[in-house]
């Protein structure tokens, strides 16, 4: 039974064996005694967990009992009441929800870290927000749950991805909201000189290299290709990062977040910026999120990888290392103000 199953989805993920060693050499060095337990986990899918974030636009009373009759518990504590999300002590699976003709969904399935840069981003209704990199539409929908902006704006230049996307947030944002809802094709990257000035709040939840699935399935040629592109990432995400300072208005905030452990597109990113934008500030998460939360994740802070900073590194950014249950990241968040 069981183990037949699990075999058979071990079977499906073949490891990639130079993705694997280059992050042993760089994580081994940037998280030191952290590494060999989060590479633990990366190397053991079965024990991942998965968060369920209901959806406040349905009655989810019925879902709520089940996840609590299953032992699933709710993670965030009451400031934000409406942005629900449960999650349970060990990796087990809910069932994703099939789509309902004129019906929205009742959850979503997401790893629970990833909430934290909706949560850093503070959102107050009747804001405009922008979500410059936002397929699949995971973190807009957390954003809807959180508060109900006047604007949100789902910017996703890829057409897959953006298909998906706007799949995404029709199965789970009722008219009244769809209507205050656009997806722009644009290239993030030129976004904040079409639009600057123009957001409160902007998140970039930037391409990287996805620790998670960067270590499964892929031929070494694939390997080869992926270590390329890892190294070209920085450019892109500075670059992507700059645009959104450009569209956030003066006081507005911005949150930069990836879904990898790497220092080079974490906080060296941040760090390029902030030295290139002399109106931007970054914000220190540690006692906002990282204390409050320490309980379900495991926090260190960002440190940059090369010498010196002039910046604490906790306020360059807070990390979630995956860890044994506790398993949720990698996800690296850093909030930035735009000085008045």
């Amino acid at each position: 039974g069981v183990t037949r199953v699990q075999d058979k989805r071990q079977k499906e993920r073949s490891l990639c064996q130079q993705v694997l060693e280059r992050f042993d050499q760089q994580y081994s060095q940037e998280l030191g005694d952290l590494w060999p337990s989060a590479r633990a986990v990366l190397l053991d899918p079965h024990s991942w967990q998965y968060g369920v974030m209901l959806n406040r636009f349905t009655t989810v009373t019925g879902i709520t009992q089940i996840l609590q009759s299953q032992g699933f518990s709710t993670l965030l504590p009451s400031p934000r009441p409406t942005l629900q999300c449960y999650i349970h002590p060990y990796p087990l699976r809910f069932p994703s929800q099939a789509h309902r003709p004129g019906q929205l969904k009742q959850y979503y399935l997401l790893n629970a870290a990833s909430l934290l840069p909706v949560l850093a981003l503070q959102i107050r209704d009747g804001e405009k927000v922008l979500d410059l990199c936002s397929a699949p539409g995971g973190k807009a929908l957390a954003i809807t749950q959180c508060a109900t902006p006047a604007l949100l704006c789902c910017n996703e230049p890829d057409p897959h991805r953006r298909d998906w996307l706007s799949k995404t947030l029709e199965s789970f944002l009722p008219q009244s909201l769809i209507s205050r809802v656009i997806v722009s094709a644009q290239d993030g990257r030129s976004f904040g000189q079409s639009e600057a000035g123009t957001y409160d709040k902007v998140l970039v939840d930037a391409p990287c290299s996805n620790d998670r699935s960067w270590l499964y399935s892929c031929s070494s040629q694939q390997g080869e290709q992926r270590l390329k592109e890892r190294a070209r990432l920085p450019a892109l995400q500075t670059q992507l990062l700059r645009s959104a300072l450009s569209a956030v208005r003066p006081g507005g905030a911005v949150v930069y977040s990836t879904c990898t452990l790497s220092s080079s597109e974490n906080c060296a990113v941040v760090e390029t910026v902030l030295n290139d934008c002399p109106e931007a500030d970054p914000e220190d998460l540690w006692e906002e999120i990282a204390i409050p939360l320490a309980k379900y994740f495991t926090f260190s802070p960002a440190h940059p990888g090369h010498g010196q900073t002039p910046h604490k590194p906790s306020l360059l950014g807070i990390l979630v290392v995956p860890q044994p249950g506790k398993t949720w990241g990698p996800m690296f968040l850093s909030r930035i103000r735009r000085r008045k």
